[in-house]
Formats: structure tokens, C-alpha cells, sequence
């Protein structure tokens, strides 16, 4: 009982701190290496070939009203210079659900033999709900609870994205949304709270290394910027063994550490989950952090892949 009062008070000062200052930001991810389309519009078409990955992650698991967050993408060539990809994101967090639709296009220049530049735009929008009636308010004469539900508020989202890369390295640069959009600007609302999604900047890289003929190991980091809020830096290193299993850990800057295990069932079939444990105080009120991934890429029957792409 105790602990679940302790969880309740939590999750709304979080939500509620969250209103004053700015909404919550892009949905975050342990396997973003597998993931990549949500981040960086850069990267459609660049498997060559049709790739779909479904999502799920369970944040501080163990938590009433904790973040939940599934994404499905997609993304496929249209021809040797462009790509084509959509993502579809749903994320919830206490009374509070956003999501967002956008269509990813990329083109691609070809500064090698076996490296290229792509340039990525992405356009779509952003739909927000929140029902305060699903919150236990202890004082519902309090006027920072009087506030009118919002209902399907639509608001705008375009990103910019590049990335280099070859078949043993990559290096990405993008800006998932451009504009910085207030969410909570009714003067009507008795809360009078501000909120906006502000421009973030991440930065990822990674590079696979064959430690033996069945044996690659590839190291990776993803670093977000978000003005207003620390400096976020996701560091990563993975395993593959003979094609098919691939384990490996992680650890998020002064946040969470976490292990990631994979398996690519059929050459078109691959799964991966993974756990994050906090490595903060919040640690003794959350179970962490679970979100597992299916991955599924159609091949041409004259491309067959000889060996799955690490990324």
C-alpha cells in the first residue's frame, strides 16, 4: 500500500512538473540501433530492401501510470537513389497519450563504391489526449485539476536527418522534429501551464568489426540533445554469432545499464528484447525497464541475403 502511494505521487509530480515546464519529448528506446527510422528519417531504404519493425517498452515496470511506448515502422527503396518509410508511434504516460504519424523519404548519393550519403525529410503529425479524469485527485476543488480535457489536439512534425555509411559502418545526424510546438497554450485552462515539445538533436554512430568468421562485434552510441534538458548518451556494444544470436549490453548516462539478447530466426525473421535496471534512487520503487522488438525484412528472390545487416 505504501508503495503504491509512494508510485502515485511519483507519476504525478512527474506528469505535472512535465506540464509546467515542457511535454514529454520523443519517445526513448534501449534497441534504438534496431530502430533507427523512429530517429533519423536518413535512414529509409537503406536495408535495400522492405523492412518492418514492431515495438514495445514497458518503463519502470511495476509503476501505476509509468511510460509505455509501441512503434511500428516501415521502410522500403524505391530505386537506387530514394526511400520511402512510415513510423507510427504511440506513447502514454499517466493520463496523458500522444501520437505520431509520419512519412519518411530519403535520397541517397553515392560518394563510393561502398559508401553513401543520404539526405532524409520526414513530415506527419503529432495528436495529443489527456484525460484528467483518470487521475485520483485528493482535492478536486484544487484549480491546478480543473483543466477541460484535451482531445485529439493535432499539431504538426517535420525532421531533418543525414547519414553516411557503408556495410561496416554508419554515422547519423538528425533533428526528429523542427518545430517547437505548445501543447497546453489555452488561456482558458484553469491550469494556465505552458508546454512545448522542443528541438532535439541526435547524433548516432556505430561501427562492426569481425572478430573471427563467426564472430562480429559492433560497438554504438547514440547521444540526445534536447535544449533545457541534460545531455543524454546512450553507449552500446553487441555480438553476433554465426548470423544468428547476438547479445550485448548497454548503459544510458547516469540512468539505467542494460542487456540486449537477439535472435534471427529466418532470414527474414529476427526478435530482440531487452532490460534496463536503474542505476539511480528511483531504482527501489521500479522493476525497470522491458521492451522487445520483431523485426521482419522481405527479400527480392534474386537478393537473397547471404549475411543479416548488423544495422
Amino acid at each position: 500500500m505504501i508503495k503504491n502511494y509512494k508510485n502515485l505521487i511519483f507519476i504525478s509530480l512527474c506528469f505535472f512538473v512535465a506540464q509546467i515546464v515542457f511535454a514529454q519529448q520523443d519517445a526513448q528506446y534501449t534497441q534504438y540501433m534496431y530502430n533507427t527510422l523512429s530517429i533519423n528519417p536518413a535512414y529509409a531504404g537503406s536495408r535495400d530492401m522492405f523492412s518492418a519493425v514492431l515495438l514495445h517498452r514497458s518503463q519502470w515496470v511495476g509503476v501505476d501510470g509509468a511510460p509505455t511506448t509501441q512503434t511500428l515502422s516501415g521502410h522500403t527503396p524505391i530505386n537506387e537513389k530514394m526511400g520511402v518509410g512510415l513510423n507510427i508511434i504511440n506513447d502514454k504516460i499517466g493520463p496523458a497519450k500522444e501520437t505520431y504519424v509520419d512519412a519518411n523519404f530519403s535520397y541517397s548519393l553515392e560518394l563510393s563504391y561502398d559508401t553513401k550519403l543520404n539526405f532524409g525529410l520526414k513530415a506527419g503529425a503529432h495528436l495529443l489526449d489527456i484525460d484528467y479524469n483518470s487521475l485520483n485527485i485528493y482535492d478536486i476543488t484544487d484549480p491546478n485539476f480543473q483543466a477541460s480535457n484535451i482531445d485529439n489536439k493535432i499539431s504538426p512534425q517535420v525532421g531533418l536527418g543525414l547519414m553516411l555509411y557503408t556495410d561496416e559502418y554508419y554515422v547519423g545526424l538528425s533533428v526528429p522534429n523542427l518545430l517547437e510546438t505548445k501543447h497546453f497554450d489555452d488561456s482558458s485552462n484553469a491550469s494556465e501551464s505552458v508546454a512545448k515539445e522542443r528541438m532535439g538533436f541526435y547524433l548516432s554512430s556505430g561501427y562492426v568489426f569481425d572478430v573471427s568468421n563467426d564472430v562480429k562485434f559492433k560497438p554504438a552510441i547514440l547521444t540526445k540533445l534536447v535544449t533545457g534538458t541534460p545531455l543524454q548518451v546512450d553507449l552500446s556494444a553487441n555480438f553476433l554469432f554465426y548470423e544468428k544470436f547476438t547479445v550485448g549490453a548497454a548503459y544510458r548516462w547516469s540512468s539505467a545499464v542494460s542487456g540486449l539478447v537477439g535472435f534471427q530466426f529466418t532470414d527474414s525473421l529476427m526478435l530482440g528484447v531487452a532490460y534496463d535496471a536503474d542505476t539511480t534512487e528511483f531504482s527501489e520503487y521500479s522493476g525497470g525497464s522491458f521492451e522487445a522488438f520483431l523485426r521482419f525484412d522481405l527479400f527480392k528472390s534474386y537478393n537473397k541475403m547471404v549475411t543479416p545487416r548488423f544495422f
